[in-house]
């Protein structure tokens, strides 16, 4: 059975896209631009809450500069549910293996083993550099290899040693394991990314892009995946859905309506220096122009003009949304993780719309 997870906006919720409005907005001087709706712990609670009471399995928290922490987001938000899992984003490089482990640890007891790990490898060298990590693209997935090797060492609780090419650890030990260990979700389109994801995560995942282009990404995995294991694919995507398909594309050109040409090609500018072929692919889909913006059935683009990562999103009636998502499971999509703009309402939009139509 697929798993549908929800978006913790940690960077700020708005109604549109527009510089001055949205959290994760970039204004006409490179600059974040202010949250429409802050992420406060009173909004950020609400929302967690309604996924929780929606029947959404988890929600992803984002990692970077742009947001609020995601440890401590969500471990704020643990008393504040019941059953919702919390797919936490981390960065290898920026936190040392070991305490991560015991990070997780306590998590897991504190939740009662309601954390998921989304390993982010980082997409921005110039990000990265403002962290104090020098290492390029490729380094950095490497790392994040042996990362994840050593964080499962020490999961066991149990001393142990390692001597690697980033890390070393004399009598590594935790006090008790880490149980249950949590599953590992790894994304990226390059083959560094794939090979890691291969052979050490749970879970891949991939932006949304055109049902066919997915297909072929999740087959290029399956095949550098050793045989017997077998990993479960997750979709990054966007929603705008409704009653009525019309009402569905009028709310998508509104959330836009604010972009001027120059900030557009600003963003854009922008989005291409980063070393990630995920981002180089979803620029790829409409190219900066306003008038290609529908790249599929329902995929529609407008949200990577201006937004890095996630720039697609499915448009539509809740019958074409569920329908799109059918197509998407038929490629070998397991999990879906999805948002969209206010994270509360459509919450309730999705969930009350399309979930039923596929549960």
């Amino acid at each position: 059975m697929s798993a549908f997870h929800w978006f913790l906006p940690t960077g700020g919720d708005d109604r549109t896209l527009h510089p001055g409005g949205h959290g994760g907005g970039i204004g006409a001087d490179g600059s974040a631009a202010p949250a429409g709706r802050p992420a406060t712990l009173a909004y950020l609670t609400r929302i967690a809450q309604a996924a929780d009471d929606l029947g959404f399995d988890g929600v992803l928290t984002p990692t970077g500069a742009h947001c609020q922490d995601a440890w401590l987001t969500t471990a704020a938000l643990i008393a504040a549910t019941r059953r919702l899992r919390f797919l936490v984003a981390l960065r290898p490089g920026l936190v040392a293996p070991v305490l991560a482990a015991q990070m997780a640890g306590t998590f897991q007891r504190l939740s009662g083993g309601r954390l998921m790990l989304n390993v982010v490898a980082g997409s921005s060298a110039a990000e990265q550099r403002g962290y104090g990590d020098f290492l390029d693209h490729d380094q950095r997935y490497a790392r994040a290899a042996e990362f994840l090797d050593v964080v499962r060492a020490a999961a066991r609780g149990v001393p142990f040693d390692h001597a690697g090419e980033h890390y070393t650890v004399d009598g590594g030990a935790l006090r008790e394991p880490v149980d249950p260990f949590p599953p590992v979700y790894l994304g990226g389109s390059s083959e560094a990314a794939i090979e890691v994801a291969a052979r050490h995560a749970d879970a891949y995942l991939t932006w949304g892009e055109p049902v066919e282009a997915v297909a072929t990404k999740i087959e290029r995995v399956r095949q550098a995946t050793d045989a017997g294991r077998k990993l479960r694919f997750g979709l990054r995507v966007h929603v705008i859905t409704r009653d009525d398909s019309g009402r569905a594309w009028a709310d998508a050109e509104r959330l836009i309506a604010g972009l001027d040409p120059a900030t557009v090609r600003l963003r854009q500018q922008q989005l291409s220096t980063l070393d990630s072929e995920g981002q180089r692919r979803m620029l790829a889909l409409h190219g900066g122009d306003p008038a290609r913006l529908i790249v599929g059935p329902n995929l529609w683009a407008g949200i990577g003009l201006i937004r890095g990562g996630a720039g697609t999103a499915l448009v539509g009636g809740h019958d074409e949304v569920a329908a799109r998502l059918r197509e998407y499971q038929q490629a070998g999509i397991d999990e879906f993780i999805l948002s969209g703009y206010p994270h509360l309402e459509e919450a309730y939009a999705f969930a009350e719309g399309v979930l039923p139509l596929l549960r």
